[in-house]
């Protein structure tokens, strides 16, 4: 029989043992340094269970197995990048922009590997019932594939006219892949619609499965946040819509409809955009990336339009914080005017101090939010940085005609960002996105005109008023932020 006190003391070594092994992996990472103290303080004050919590959300582990997949994945995209180069689609005359978007293309290159693409046309539809009905004529049109990717798919209402294009698409014979994320999507792969695709020749993957298994080895909680829809390499769709229709979609969340918009692309944007998604495919599947072109029959677009578009994929172990860098790089060029979108409005700190260091200088920020989202905890998290951005000037606007969705960012007017990353930590540290980073007026200008919609149909926040709320407001506000990574 062992000694309580002889167990008590093997149980503390352990504790510093184990306490000590994690300590030195989080200091030979090198988080931010208050992001590092916080974890050395659980660890060391709360025995086991700290290293327990580290373990489970401290690291963006994405598994050894997907990691080599992903190393492999760059040499394609290199691969592939160079084509693009030979056939002239990254030939950008950056004399027509303004400086910052040429030094903001080459910060994509240097970051994320992906240059600018010109020769692009772009259509943006903000209406659910039209882009459900453009998106199934647009499938009912392919000859040879449809590549797709979503968060969420749910039944009902316009997206079953998705659905029955899909199925009739495949039963044609064109090549057909579906993504959905596993736990976006967990009602929709419950239900009987991934059967029916797969009975009619549809290839159908959840991806980034998870469960209590694939806790021991990567993190439960990196998702695929990804939108987009290619149809036989000539057009693609992304943006921050769900397939869904919103009529039909958390009808019971108090919230109204979902708001979204998304863009419509020829032309040289639909390359990089088709092979973010057969990337994605690739690392859920033993498929290659020549099997899947020669299945699916792709080949490099032509020039189609005068639009330069870079398109950024960003996720964990893929680009690291390049989308970041894109997105603070954005913010910093604006000179007289600064207008975000976002549904959830958890930024980091570098983001944070952009936005308000734009206000200081002079810049107008309008900041765009939801008055009411689907998340009680991000809807208390967001509203904890309004006092710092109302103290420097920023106008913050509550749009309360649903649930705002979209995702966008304008600076002056003639560059924007235009896709489906959120605002917020998870988005940019923890979920697979896709962001379009639009060069010109031509390709800005619908964004800002869809923006000043959002503004005008929303309630600006009254500083004076906002100042007046309660202490326990405040301070919920404030203790939510603090888990605000993994809101």
């Amino acid at each position: 029989m062992i000694h309580p006190g002889a167990l008590s003391i093997a149980l503390s070594v352990l504790h510093l043992l184990v306490a000590i092994a994690i300590s030195f992996r989080v200091i030979m990472r090198k988080p931010p340094v208050g992001v590092a103290l916080a974890w050395l303080f659980l660890v060391a004050a709360v025995p086991l269970a700290g290293v327990g919590f580290y373990l489970l959300v401290g690291e963006r582990r994405v598994g050894q197995r997907r990691a080599r997949k992903i190393a492999r994945l760059r040499i394609d995209y290199e691969r592939l990048a160079e084509l693009a180069i030979t056939e002239g689609l990254t030939d950008v005359d950056w004399t027509t922009h303004r400086r910052e978007a040429a030094a903001m293309d080459r910060l994509g290159v240097s970051q994320v590997g992906v240059p600018t693409v010109s020769g692009s046309r772009v259509e943006l539809l903000k209406d659910a019932d039209s882009i459900l009905r453009g998106i199934a004529a647009d499938i009912d049109q392919a000859r040879n594939s449809v590549l797709m990717e979503f968060y969420i798919w749910n039944q009902g209402g316009a997206a079953e006219l998705v659905f029955e294009a899909l199925k009739r698409a495949a039963q044609r014979g064109v090549s057909c892949r579906l993504l959905v994320d596993s736990v976006g999507g967990r009602p929709w792969w419950k239900g009987p619609q991934p059967a029916e695709l797969r009975k009619a020749g549809v290839l159908c993957r959840p991806a980034l499965k998870a469960g209590l298994w694939r806790t021991i080895f990567a993190r439960n909680d990196l998702r695929l946040h990804r939108k987009i829809v290619v149809v036989d390499g000539e057009v693609a769709w992304t943006g921050s819509m769900n397939l869904v229709d919103p009529k039909f979609f958390k009808q019971d969340a108090d919230v109204g409809q979902w708001v979204d918009a998304m863009l419509r692309l020829q032309g040289a944007a639909v390359s990089p955009l088709a092979m973010t998604m057969i990337g994605d495919w690739m690392l859920e599947t033993d498929e290659s990336v020549d099997e899947i072109i020669r299945c699916a029959e792709l080949r490099m677009v032509e020039r189609e339009g005068t639009g330069d578009i870079q398109v950024i994929p960003s996720g964990p172990s893929e680009t690291d914080d390049g989308l970041l860098q894109m997105l603070l790089a954005l913010i910093n060029s604006a000179h007289d005017e600064l207008v975000l979108t976002t549904p959830y409005f958890v930024p980091d700190d570098s983001m944070v101090r952009a936005i308000r260091g734009a206000a200081g200088r002079g810049v107008k920020v309008h900041l765009v939010v939801p008055n009411r989202v689907d998340s009680t905890l991000t809807h208390f998290a967001s509203r904890s940085y309004y006092d710092e951005l109302l103290e420097v000037g920023v106008q913050i606007y509550l749009y309360d005609q649903g649930l705002l969705h979209t995702k966008s960012v304008t600076a002056d007017g003639d560059m924007a960002m235009f896709g489906t990353v959120n605002l917020d930590m998870r988005s940019l540290w923890l979920n697979y996105e896709v962001s379009l980073f639009l060069y010109g007026q031509d390709l800005t200008g619908p964004v800002r005109e869809l923006q000043g919609s959002y503004i005008d149909a929303s309630k600006r926040l009254d500083p004076a008023e906002w100042t007046n709320r309660s202490l326990r407001e405040r301070f919920l506000e404030n203790v939510l932020r603090l888990i605000g990574p993994v809101l």
